[in-house]
């Protein structure tokens, strides 16, 4: 089907409802789309440079081997240009969050949330020995929660530590949606729980609270099987912690048993020292009485004699209240001790079971809300895969130059699926069996611009032409021939390209990168380098029309240059 093929389909189908009614739909669903709190735009589209999976984990557990070495200290590693992190910990302040700060350098070329989620992930495996599948949920949770926060520093303020606040800064602090402004603009926050809590060591509650979840579910999917594993994680945290919490308790109790023992010896040295006072005390009086008595008779030797012998017998008493006195008191120390430990014991008896129980309780509500939400997203499909859809174009700049294909309800003018390519270039495609072609890409970063083909279903390329395409060139279609142009080394001529993306033809004459291509019966009239419109032979894409003077003294100077 030719471009004014799908034009007129595309035309027919909406009018099946009122053009006002049409109108509004697209648009309330463009907007829905673009206004949710996390839409990340990647860049999707050809490379000029293509990274493995593994080259791009390789950044993340480069930095992780080096923090795994040094978890109990602060410091930042990694290489600034590109990426960094900053270990960002702090034993003495408690009461908040430390975290590890993902640093994107502007010299970094990663430009899909995907890949940004592989190099968390990677990082986590090395850095905190995160198995992959678990490291790959959390590192989505980590993006999201980032992309939610992103700017708002007085939020990092209030939980986390002064040590990780202090390398923020609220114009980088989190993640933009555009991949654009990643580098040099990029300062993920990881936060950390635990730097020794294994599965806990990055705090999921944080990462999956509500607002993270809410915009989750903006996705087309609901971010579903991200969320069932974030569940899985956290009934496994809770089973962790309802061990630990049964092994702590069992502690706390011989803790409380050992109280008990002391308190008693404790108690009983209290009173035994209570016993020895009294009596030191009844020896004093009698002491005194005796004393008193001589004193009234200095002559009684007897009476001398005893007051001497109560004397003596009060210093004694006095001596084993003393003793008994410092016995209790050391007794009680040991008490209020051994209490002491008992109470810490149970303090972390009852953190981990609090631990265990909100755990619990989150994935436990989590797993209500996504078994809805499934409900939800099957129905949608369902509806999907049964009604009558065009396709069209949309634009995803102000100018215009970069689209993205996108496949609506031919009934309602609902938006059922965009397209992650973004980058369409020449506002043209064409539909060629289950695929469309069009030219796609950016000179941006590490991209390039070909020619490719996208799958009906998906709209997700599958295929790329080996040529690189100018940016802005036009595409035109020819029967099954398609022209565009096409770099030749440092220039630009018109090739013809089969359905299949291969390059039949190219022109031997330079044209302009942004040269119109209209086809004749009678040849192919495009503009060459030198601004002169020329006509080219559709047989070998030679011209035909008579070189005015300036082509020639153009290609004769090309040839020159190329010579040398």
């Amino acid at each position: 089907m030719n471009s004014r093929k799908i034009v007129y389909a595309l035309i027919s189908a909406l009018a099946l409802v009122s053009a006002a009614y049409a109108v509004e739909v697209d648009e309330d669903e463009i907007r829905s789309i673009s206004n949710s709190d996390v839409v990340f735009e990647n860049y999707v589209g050809p490379h000029s440079v293509i990274n493995t999976i593994e080259e791009i984990r390789a950044i993340g557990s480069g930095i992780g081997n080096v923090v795994a070495q040094n978890t109990d200290r602060a410091g930042t590693y990694g290489y600034a240009p590109k990426y960094a992190v900053i270990h960002a910990i702090d034993p003495e302040e408690t009461g908040k969050l430390d975290a590890d700060i993902l640093v994107i350098g502007p010299n970094a070329i990663v430009d899909h949330i995907t890949n940004m989620r592989r190099i968390i992930s990677a990082y986590l495996t090395a850095a905190y020995g995160y198995s992959r599948q678990d490291a790959d949920t959390v590192a989505t949770f980590v993006t999201v929660y980032n992309a939610v926060y992103r700017g708002k520093l007085d939020m990092f303020r209030q939980k986390y530590k002064k040590i990780v606040t202090d390398n923020l800064t609220e114009d980088k602090v989190g993640i933009a949606l555009s991949y654009r402004d990643w580098p040099g603009m990029t300062q993920l926050v990881i936060p950390l729980y635990d730097i020794n809590g294994g599965l806990s060591t990055v705090d999921t509650s944080v990462i999956s609270e509500k607002e993270v979840i809410a915009s989750m579910q903006e996705d087309e999917d609901k971010g579903i099987e991200d969320r069932k594993g974030m569940v899985d994680i956290k009934e496994r945290e809770a089973d962790e912690a309802a061990e630990r919490a049964a092994a702590e308790q069992a502690k706390a109790d011989e803790a409380a048993k050992k109280a008990a023992d002391e308190k008693a010896k404790a108690d009983a040295a209290k009173k035994a020292a209570d016993e020895k006072a009294k009596q030191a005390e009844a020896a004093k009086k009698t002491a005194d009485d005796a004393q008193k008595k001589a004193a009234e008779n200095p002559a009684d030797k007897q009476a001398q004699k005893d007051a001497r012998a109560a004397a003596d017998d009060a210093k004694a008493k006095q001596a084993e209240a003393d003793q008994a006195k410092a016995t209790s008191d050391e007794q009680q120390q040991k008490a209020d001790e051994q209490q002491q430990k008992a109470d810490e014991q149970q303090q972390k008896a009852d953190t981990a079971q609090n631990t265990a129980d909100q755990k619990r309780s989150e994935a436990q509500e989590e797993r209500s809300a996504i078994a809805k939400d499934q409900q939800q997203v099957i129905a949608q499909q369902e509806k999907n895969e049964n009604a009558p859809t065009v396709y069209g174009l949309t634009a995803e700049d102000e100018l215009g130059q970069r689209s993205a294909i996108v496949r609506m309800n031919a009934t309602t003018g609902e938006l059922i699926k965009k397209s992650p390519v973004t980058v369409i270039q020449s506002r043209t495609f064409y539909e060629n069996g289950n695929t469309f072609i069009a030219i796609a890409g950016e000179n941006i970063g590490n991209g390039t611009v070909k020619l490719v083909h996208l799958n009906k279903d998906t709209l997700e390329i599958v295929k790329e032409s080996n040529e690189t395409i100018a940016a802005n060139s036009v595409l035109v279609q020819d029967g099954g021939s398609y022209y565009c142009v096409m770099q030749d080394g440092t220039f630009f001529v018109v090739g013809k390209f089969s359905a299949n993306l291969e390059n039949q033809l190219k022109s031997p004459v330079r044209v302009k990168p942004t040269t119109p291509i209209t086809v004749t019966q009678n040849g192919i009239i495009v503009t060459s380098m030198t601004g002169t419109p020329i006509l080219l032979n559709k047989a070998d894409l030679t011209q035909l029309s008579q070189k005015s003077r300036s082509d020639t003294i153009a290609d004769k100077v090309i040839s020159t240059i190329d010579a040398k």
